[in-house]
């Protein structure tokens, strides 16, 4: 693979496994955003992942999105939430990894990346969440968990920001920088003197 090809095989890989991780410690929030980025035409996602950004997936996503994020305030609820996300936040990382690796491969091989890179990308912050979870709950008898699950929401928000977004700072960051490289290289003309 050539230089070219490896400049966007980078970038798609690191969005890939950034949204993966976001599902880590929220399943439906990282689908709802996507869909919601993709439907303005932020984020391109595959010829297979556009139902993301139907209405019918925004409204499902954005229900199951309410319920999760409610439930994982209710102690006890929390704990089976945890139980039940590990298959379903590895899948979501998995369906968001594939959604955008589409660019670098075709469909089959963006979905078998997309499970590859996608499960653990989500898995480990998912683990990390749940010890601290369990910590939590045997420290304070879960009265902290409520709180820890708000901190959880804006990290999981924040994350799937940055995947979005810092791409598109660093590509305006080099873009300046090549323009200022342009200016320094043609540096200054001499004057032309005329006698």
């Amino acid at each position: 693979m050539g230089v070219e090809g490896w400049l966007g095989v980078v970038p798609a890989v690191a969005l890939a496994i950034a949204l993966a991780a976001s599902t880590g410690l929220r399943a439906w929030l990282p689908l709802l955003l996507t869909g919601i980025v993709a439907r303005s035409g932020f984020l391109e996602l595959g010829p297979s992942f556009q139902f993301l950004a139907s209405d019918r997936a925004l409204v499902a996503l954005g229900l199951a999105t309410v319920l999760e994020i409610t439930a994982d305030k209710i102690p006890v609820v929390d704990h089976v939430l945890d139980t039940l996300s590990v298959v379903i936040r590895p899948a979501a990382g998995s369906l968001l990894a594939a959604s955008v690796l589409w660019p670098v491969a075709d469909p089959f091989t963006a979905l078998a990346l997309g499970t590859v890179i996608g499960a653990p990308s989500s898995l480990v912050p998912h683990a990390a969440k749940s010890a601290l979870r369990a910590a939590s709950t045997a420290f304070t008898g879960g009265l902290a968990n409520p709180v820890l699950s708000l901190v959880e929401d804006a990290a999981a928000l924040a994350l799937f920001v940055l995947a979005v977004v810092v791409p598109v700072v660093v590509a305006l960051g080099l873009v300046a920088i090549a323009i200022l490289l342009a200016k320094r290289l043609a540096g200054p003309r001499p004057a032309v003197r005329t006698t």
